[in-house]
């Protein structure tokens, strides 16, 4: 909190109106699902409504709770309202919506409506949750981790004529066995041509007799997400498909071993984009290079084309390049990296050379 503050502070705000649950959540530790926290340069105060009296008390920390019949983010608001010294409140205007702005408005008194809520130019939580603490990272690791047993244990299972969606459902099965929480995002299973799709969730098709297999999943451990992909193959890969596998693998690499801090996000893209270019398959990889982890799956920085942040130890971020040509098949390689002072850790450490099955 103590962060937040001081970054208030330096934009001449005295309060924020918190809305988004992981901001809530990093700020004073709850984890309900209906939650606004008030913060000024000397307090902050949660509310929520009755269902989370006991929760709240118990997780909440650096905050006090009240809880609320009505709308938690209009009680928040006029609490703020009525501190002393808190002429105006910062929100983040993507995660409010023009009705519920219009509401909040609404619930001050009469004189305040016009001015008091005011837009802040950035997101003020979402770039401190960017960088990790040590007891985030371990966290994270810990995820991690259990991600790459999952790989291990599906492996045994993958065979042609198995649906794809009972891939996935065998995985997040064994995910909770190992003590997940839940699953980061809806699992992707995409075989043969399937593979050409992105993001190609996992159907009844069948996994072919020979062909790609690209198997992305992430699992949720206290809170904190993790991310990776691999591509193996079923039966034995032609010269084309071999090379191909080689060339993601190589800009996968390469842009691991580009993560550093101070290195800008696009430095890193590049570094994976032009082992594809020299490969002629730069067209064919048609998504950035990777993004941030943590209490959300996606989460700032962004590394892709473009993007000037520059690294800092603490961060988490994917690295995970790709090329799709439809009608015949993709592949796709992902891990996660955490920057530190000398380099980047990787934290998916699952076999990344090409498996035949």
């Amino acid at each position: 909190m103590g962060a937040l503050r001081r970054r208030l502070t330096r934009a001449g705000l005295p309060g924020l109106l918190v809305t988004h649950l992981p901001d809530i959540r990093y700020l004073c530790g709850f984890t309900g699902s209906s939650a606004a926290l008030a913060v000024t340069r000397r307090n902050a105060r949660l509310f929520t409504d009755g269902r989370y009296t006991s929760q709240a008390n118990e997780e909440v920390r650096a905050a006090h709770v009240q809880i609320v019949t009505g709308p938690a983010a209009v009680s928040a608001g006029q609490w703020l309202a009525a501190q002393p010294g808190v002429t105006m409140a910062g929100f983040e205007p993507a995660r409010t919506t023009v009705a519920e702005l219009a509401r909040w408005k609404s619930e001050l008194p009469s004189g305040l409506r016009r001015g008091f809520f005011q837009a802040v130019p950035a997101p003020f939580v979402e770039m401190l949750r960017a960088v990790k603490d040590e007891a985030e990272l371990e966290l994270m690791a810990q995820a991690a981790l259990t991600g790459c047993k999952l790989f291990d244990r599906i492996l045994t299972l993958l065979q042609p004529g198995i649906e794809e969606i009972e891939i996935a459902a065998e995985l997040e099965h064994q995910a909770r066995l190992l003590g997940a929480e839940g699953m980061s995002f809806e699992t992707i299973v995409a075989s043969g041509l399937r593979s050409a799709m992105p993001h190609g969730r996992a159907t009844i098709a069948p996994l072919p007799r020979r062909g790609f297999v690209t198997l992305d999943f992430g699992i949720i451990h206290k809170g904190y997400c993790s991310d990776m992909t691999r591509t193996v193959f079923l039966g034995k890969p032609k010269p084309e498909e071999r090379k191909a596998y080689g060339a993601v693998l190589e800009a996968q690499e390469t842009a691991v071993s580009a993560v550093a801090a101070g290195v800008s996000c696009a430095e890193v893209d590049e570094a994976a984009r032009g082992v594809l270019r020299r490969e002629g398959l730069a067209e064919a990889f048609t998504h950035s290079t990777g993004h941030g982890v943590g209490l959300e799956i996606h989460e700032p920085p962004r590394v892709g084309a473009g993007q000037a942040t520059h690294l800092a130890p603490g961060m988490v971020i994917t690295i995970e390049p790709g090329i799709y040509l439809a009608g015949k098949f993709g592949i796709r390689i992902e891990d996660m990296v955490a920057v530190t002072r000398s380099g980047g850790q990787v934290l998916t450490a699952a076999p990344k050379t090409l498996i035949e099955l």
